[in-house]
């Protein structure tokens, strides 16, 4: 139990990033959709998916190999293996920002930026900046720094936002009421440009704040630890961009296969709008896979059944909190869906099947410990691609139909097709008793009182709201009493009781 533990105060110290910046961040999704119209809105939802593929491409799997071969008897305590992947990273980023540099026009029309190559090329320099970025920030996560890990993350949020509340808000303002303090840099035709420009700076902004984990070492390149890792590692590329895919080729795909023209942009905006209220699930997802990658490499020194427990009491609880976060975004949606402008409110029905969707993800994340620990990786590729024809198989048949319903539904239907075959599969190569019924459970009882919820027609939204917050507070209470744990021991009022004595 004690491992669990550490491994929740990760997990907490990573949600610090991952969780309170990505909801700071959050925050400018109103910005956006007020200020925007739908069909721009649409295009930054279309780039930052093509970003988000590229940057897989670009990472090729290194920061899961890092973890792997930096535990490695052979190279423990040596920086042979952190440096070879920095020079890696750092030669394909370069040739990646060189190769857009040189196709920038065709590159540019394909995203549907035309008009605006500079998009482009800002996101691919932003884009070759985080790919390279990712390994210190996985060193620090290897050495257990998550403090300094959600400072510089928190750091790097910050200046977006700053940035982005500056170009958006306060550079209109002082070009109608101060024109010459803007004038000689800030064009309002810019427009969405100004987010992409702010990502990129912020980006930039970290490497001197990275210089302690790029600096103080010996720089090498060892090619038989290359070889070593792309061999581990391109299955996790093929994996990493099938899965990167499934989360993002539905906003790719959209705008294509939606039959009104006019209205292609707008819906993909509106899609990738309300795909923002799922954002809590996804940030709680990334917080724990943070945490949770360094730490089931850390447990391969732990020997006999005890691992595998401590696998199954993981499985068990994250579902839990999973699905207390669902019910609550659920319950508490009259008030998050002001978070979007009124002309993207249309697509909130899709949030619930996102969310779904995202917790079919996560647990296929916690099963996927049986492919990587047993170096059986291209399992992981296969499963991966086998969703990735659902998801496009099921966008091409539902989206014409149903237009944004139907890609909704087919991210929940990938991730579901995933997580039944990899848990079948993971019972047969590294079988592990996980707790099913009291999954189960949990899962049922979150989904039951949402149905309730929705059942029930008061007439008033704070009524309702009330109502659900009781219901919150039973699935609370029915897990705590189900596992016999009293609130008390998931506080740590002892231990910050203890510090203060002391």
């Amino acid at each position: 139990m004690g491992s669990v533990k550490s491994l929740a105060k990760d997990t907490v110290y990573y949600g610090a990033s991952s969780i309170i910046g990505r909801f700071i961040n959050w925050l400018l999704v109103p910005l956006y959709t007020n200020v925007f119209s739908r069909a721009e809105y649409g295009v930054v939802t279309y780039v930052y998916a093509v970003v988000a593929i590229a940057l897989v491409i670009l990472t090729y799997g290194m920061e899961t190999g890092f973890f792997r071969f930096a535990n490695d008897e052979r190279y423990r305590g040596s920086s042979v293996v952190y440096s070879t992947v920095l020079t890696s990273l750092a030669v394909t980023s370069t040739l990646f920002v060189a190769i857009v540099a040189i196709f920038l026009s065709p590159i540019s029309q394909l995203m549907e930026c035309a008009a605006h190559p500079s998009f482009v090329m800002m996101m691919a320099v932003c884009v070759a900046l985080d790919a390279f970025m990712s390994i210190p920030f996985s060193y620090l996560r290897f050495r257990h720094r998550p403090v300094k890990f959600a400072i510089l993350k928190l750091a790097g949020i910050g200046i977006n936002i700053a940035l982005n509340l500056f170009f958006i808000l306060a550079c209109p303002w002082l070009m109608a009421h101060a024109p010459a303090t803007v004038d000689w840099f800030y064009d309002p035709g810019f427009g969405v440009g100004y987010i992409f420009l702010s990502n990129l700076v912020s980006s930039a902004c970290m490497l001197p704040l990275l210089r302690e984990e790029l600096t103080g070492f010996r720089w090498s390149f060892s090619t038989k630890i290359i070889k070593e890792m792309l061999r581990y590692s391109w299955p996790l590329l093929v994996l990493g961009f099938a899965g990167i895919m499934n989360q993002n080729l539905d906003k790719i795909l959209l705008p294509h296969l939606i039959p009104d023209e006019a209205e292609r942009m707008s819906m993909t905006g509106v899609y990738g709008a309300c795909f923002k209220l799922a954002v809590i699930m996804v940030m709680f997802l990334q917080a724990f896979r943070y945490a949770y990658e360094p730490f089931i490499f850390d447990r391969t020194r732990s020997q006999g059944e005890d691992k595998k427990q401590t696998y199954a009491t993981v499985m068990k609880w994250f579902v839990a909190f999973a699905m207390l976060i669902f019910l609550a975004v659920m319950v508490y949606m009259p008030l998050l869906e002001h978070l979007i402008g009124p002309g993207y409110r249309s697509g909130i029905g899709i949030v619930p099947i996102i969310m779904m969707g995202e917790l079919f993800f996560g647990i296929c994340f916690n099963l996927s410990l049986w492919y990587k620990l047993t170096d059986r990786t291209r399992w992981g590729m296969w499963l991966t691609l086998i969703g990735l024809a659902v998801v496009v198989t099921l966008n091409i048949a539902l989206v014409p139909r149903f237009g944004y319903y139907g890609s909704a539904w087919a991210s929940f239907a990938c991730y579901g097709t995933m997580m039944v075959l990899s848990y079948f599969l993971g019972q047969k190569y590294f079988p592990i008793n996980y707790h099913v019924g009291r999954i189960a459970l949990y899962t049922g009882l979150s989904l039951l009182l949402y149905g309730a919820l929705k059942l029930m027609d008061f007439g008033n939204i704070w009524i309702s709201m009330s109502v659900g917050t009781l219901m919150i507070v039973f699935y609370l209470w029915f897990v705590l009493k189900v596992e016999k744990i009293t609130l008390r021991e998931m506080l740590p009022i002892d231990a910050i009781r203890k510090k203060l004595h002391h």
